[in-house]
């Protein structure tokens, strides 16, 4: 690893930093920083949820995912085995195990985790992107094919107006899958160009209606992602979506811009959201280490990222 990279920062981290820039590892080093990963201890031994173990088990892969070769441990190979089992539905990820509890943020979410950790041409993830492709509302007024009920919980997932959370996470998912995956078909490329679209009508965050946030949360930093849609899903979207030099990203990036710390661009965890399996990667105490490397990495060559940046 460079020099300039502190001695201090949890292995894990040093293993997504050299993965973003591209550095590669010897097989003793990744087994060295995952066996030290005190953050990776900290989420295997969290806790599982007496009434719902499987969003526990969501929760616990989705940050796994995060760290480039977590799914070589042994441990991390049994909780994808347990979440295949109990999650997958034969049409999608539920976060229930039942069909009629498919929505589209967990099952958004599982087939991310999945597609990082390379599983993405598993019959689980393929019939999750199937049912995305089926299923998914991209635009308002329009109908979907599913009929099972759980998308008619929680305010409504995919009624005449859809959930934006379900689109965000959606879309966020795809780019994902995208990136992770040989050879995508074109038509994953339309949805999120779908997604985006609607997403960029909305400034990513706020309402067509009035000038506020679209949801509770969704101008707040946290990491990893949790159900509901964040400040962090928004960056990632926009800056793997290839959203630079649009106009409506503009409030987006003022947004981003104003929660910097200091002028060297540090950021912090805004809400530290609370469940069994849940683990945040940083505290809010001081500045995110993670978000502190991650925003600028994704956002290099983005000029409105400086906080006291001169106009242009």
């Amino acid at each position: 690893m460079p020099d300039t990279i502190s001695s201090t920062l949890d292995t894990a981290l040093l293993l997504r930093i050299g993965d973003e820039r591209g550095e590669l590892f010897t097989d003793t080093k990744i087994n060295q920083f995952l066996a030290q990963s005190q953050l990776i201890k900290k989420i295997l031994n969290s806790e599982n949820s007496h009434s719902n173990p499987i969003l526990s088990l969501i929760f616990k892969l989705s940050a796994l995912s995060e760290i480039p070769y977590s799914s070589r441990l042994p441990e991390v190979q049994v909780l994808i085995e347990m979440l295949k089992e109990k999650a997958s539905t034969g049409q999608g990820f539920s976060y229930t195990g039942h069909v009629d509890d498919i929505v589209p943020c967990y099952n958004a979410m599982v087939l991310e985790a999945f597609a990082r950790f390379g599983l993405a041409k598993t019959h689980e993830c393929q019939n999750a992107l199937a049912w995305i492709k089926r299923y998914q509302l991209f635009e308002r007024n329009q109908v979907t094919e599913w009929r099972h009920k759980g998308i008619y919980k929680h305010g409504g997932c995919l009624g005449k107006t859809p959930c934006y959370i379900g689109i965000g996470k959606t879309v966020r998912a795809l780019i994902t899958y995208r990136a992770f995956c040989e050879n995508p078909d074109q038509q994953i490329d339309n949805l999120i160009a779908k997604g985006l679209s609607y997403m960029k009508k909305h400034q990513f965050f706020l309402r067509l209606s009035a000038n506020q946030p679209i949801s509770k949360h969704i101008t707040e930093n946290i990491f990893p992602q949790s159900y509901f849609l964040s400040l962090t899903d928004l960056i990632y979207i926009y800056s793997k979506g290839d959203c630079s030099k649009q106009q409506s990203s503009e409030a987006l990036l003022e947004l981003l811009k104003g929660k910097q710390m200091n002028q060297n661009q540090q950021y912090k965890i805004d809400y530290l959201y609370r469940y069994p399996g849940y683990v945040s990667f940083d505290n809010r105490r001081g500045k995110s280490e993670w978000l502190t490397f991650l925003y600028p990495h994704w956002l290099k060559g983005t000029q409105i990222i400086t906080k006291n940046r001169g106009a242009n």
